[in-house]
């Protein structure tokens, strides 16, 4: 019996660190919260039943190892995790008659700033909770962090970088093609405070909520966690939110906190409660993980049982094949839910689903459905053999741990509708009048095929005017457009072409670099592509594959026979402004939009970022007495603050 546990303990070893390499170092997830919660807690009672604790378990051993491209650094004291619970009564009976504050858990990445002589001298990941990365450029790009504080001995914090609901929802909402969407705010976060490049954090709009001070040479707190706080906020930090507690008060104070969760912006997955009398905290030790002065309370999952009515497979346009479970409406955190994404194959059969199953749902976070547990466990759902859109035979592929569903054909209406969508959008060839339900309309009328016959729509002139929807005034607007477009850049058609991980950026960086030259690109190789700032092998490979491709060149050349195609200007002193960082902000009166001063500006040799740092030459605002954000932060950092025209003038481009 003994060596069946100790068995166990070492799958529950494996699945777990695995999980968590994914989830904190790769910012994709292999399984739900609660599936790990439900792993790591039958883990934690197999230790404590067999006395045996392995020395790669997980409930020793926390967070991710740094990755390789960031500097790592060993953090002065060690980052423990927190204990847990999901009993109320628990956390109640924890304080033991002592003032607590009860504050939100973050779910974000934990970053420690150290300040030296009033600066910002070091941001560093949590990490593996003994060695970090070192982030320090990105932090200072963060939104809401003083570079400067009036305290000028040794500060060292601790706090939670985050991405706000809003912002996530912003940013997705400018993404045209679904599959390039973002997942949630904590990965979101996680990738953008670790990026190699800062400029990509800065348009992020990552913020930091300060929830530990670690040390404050020579400065006095009279033993409270309250002044700690007010010290902080007094250098200008914005500390997560709290309140003080008791025995009598922590309850209804967590049912408060229950309710403010549904609008509230900031991603959070629980609360943490800490002792308010800071020696008393610190006089109760540690275990070996988790320190004894704070606990985290995590939200006890609202469970509901339904039944599992079918399983739709949604194609997009590289292919991949998404499962979502329908099942009967429940009612889940004050809404009716009916749906729930099942991600991917490897999940569909660890939950051993099949249709008329009784399953149990959630709410992840109190906010994303999900399938908890499959209580029927049938194990009789097919995966699809065939694509729901073409019907042509589908493959289940492994990439890393994680077994998903593809349509092979590269012919597939999915991919096909999915992939023009992107074409005509805004950031691509800015096309206006073609939704995706219009373009499915002519894909299945076969007007359109490849890219270039969105040239010539007008052979179908008769048939267009009679479609539901259309007459002779949307056709000869959508013609306009259309003829518009054929005047554009080749970074915007680079990213239209849709080639799997090119964005607008990396489309612009890979154009920069060649010169705006396509038969370069055409023939570059993965190891040249990857020498470029930013783009890294795996964006490298999928660019060299897709030029590469006889069949992709062949389209390609017939689209470039239909555009006229603007080469920036190159020639020797036209980069006046290499070197030199701009920011943009409010209303302008020279150009449509801040893109069009944006391509200007680059076009020059200059770089346009989203936040005013150190680093920042100037900052265009037409108002420039206004109190913003961007104003006060420029003005603190000595940063030079231009009207739109004395920008234009001071920098020779009126």
């Amino acid at each position: 019996m003994e060596q069946t546990k100790l068995q166990r303990m070492k799958e529950l070893v494996v699945i777990l660190k695995e999980a968590a390499r994914a989830y904190y170092a790769e910012d994709r997830e292999i399984m739900s919260n609660f599936e790990y919660d439900a792993l790591y807690d039958e883990l934690l009672a197999l230790e404590e039943a067999t006395g045996v604790v392995l020395t790669d378990s997980p409930t020793v051993n926390v967070g991710y190892e740094a990755v390789e491209e960031l500097p790592k650094e060993r953090h002065e004291s060690p980052m423990l995790s927190l204990g847990k619970t999901k009993s109320r009564e628990e956390l109640r009976d924890w304080l033991q008659g002592h003032e607590g504050l009860l504050s939100w858990k973050l779910d974000g990445l934990t970053v420690v700033l150290t300040y030296r002589e009033g600066k910002l001298a070091k941001a560093v990941t949590r990490g593996n909770g003994e060695i970090g990365e070192v982030v320090t450029n990105n932090a200072r790009t963060f939104k809401n962090i003083p570079v400067s504080i009036p305290y000028t001995g040794e500060l060292v914090l601790r706090g939670e970088a985050v991405i706000t609901y809003s912002d996530f929802e912003r940013m997705n909402a400018e993404i045209h093609d679904e599959e390039a969407k973002y997942k949630n705010p904590r990965n979101l976060c996680s990738g953008s405070v670790r990026q190699l490049n800062n400029e990509i954090t800065a348009k992020r709009n990552v913020r930091f909520y300060a929830f530990s001070l670690v040390k404050a040479e020579g400065a006095e707190f009279e033993n409270s966690r309250k002044a700690q706080y007010a010290f902080l906020q007094k250098q200008g930090f914005e500390t997560v939110p709290y309140r003080a507690v008791t025995e009598e008060t922590i309850l209804e104070t967590i049912e408060a906190f229950e309710r403010e969760i549904e609008t509230y912006d900031v991603p959070s997955d629980g609360l943490v409660l800490t002792y308010e009398d800071i020696a008393y905290g610190q006089s109760l030790g540690r275990t070996a993980k988790f320190p004894r002065h704070s606990i985290a309370f995590k939200w006890a999952d609202e469970l509901r049982e339904t039944t599992l009515l079918a399983v739709e497979w949604s194609a997009s346009r590289t292919g991949l094949i998404n499962p979502v479970a329908v099942f009967e409406p429940v009612e889940l955190e004050g809404t009716t839910v009916s749906r729930a994404s099942v991600h991917n194959v490897s999940i569909v059969k660890s939950l051993k689903l099949g249709i008329g199953d009784t399953i149990t749902v959630y709410k992840a976070n109190m906010i994303i459905p999900q399938i908890a547990r499959n209580l029927t466990e049938s194990g009789t759902l097919e995966i699809p053999a065939v694509c729901p859109v073409c019907g042509e035979r589908t493959q289940i592929k492994q990439v890393n741990d994680v077994q998903s569903l593809y349509c092979v054909n590269e012919k597939c209406a999915a991919k096909r509708i999915k992939s023009f969508t992107l074409f005509v959008s805004r950031d691509a060839m800015n096309i206006e009048g073609l939704s995706e339900a219009t373009l499915e309309k002519f894909v299945d009328m076969g007007f359109i095929r490849e890219y270039a016959d969105l040239y010539h729509l007008e052979m179908h002139r008769s048939e267009i005017v009679e479609l539901e929807g259309f007459g002779e005034k949307s056709y000869r607007n959508l013609i306009e457009s259309i003829d518009r477009s054929r005047q554009t850049t080749l970074p915007r058609v680079i990213y239209a072409l849709g080639i799997a991980n090119i964005g607008a950026a990396n489309a612009k960086m890979i154009c920069k670099h060649f010169d705006y030259d396509l038969e370069a690109m055409k023939q570059a190789t993965v190891e040249t592509l990857s020498a470029i700032e930013g783009i890294g092998e795996v964006i490298a490979g999928t660019f060299a594959e897709y030029m590469q491709d006889a069949e992709n060149r062949q389209k390609m050349d017939r689209l470039m026979s239909e555009l006229k195609v603007e080469v920036p200007e190159t020639k020797a002193g036209s980069q006046t402004l290499e070197g030199l960082v701009f920011v943009i902000t409010g209303s302008l009166n020279h150009f449509e939009n801040r893109n069009e001063l944006k391509d200007l500006i680059e076009s020059r040799g200059g770089k346009v970022t989203g936040s005013v740092t150190a680093k920042t030459t100037c900052l265009i605002n037409n108002d420039v007495t206004s109190s913003s954000s961007k104003n006060k932060k420029a003005k603190e950092l000595g940063v030079t603050i231009l009207s739109e025209d004395d920008f234009l003038a001071e920098y020779g481009l009126a």
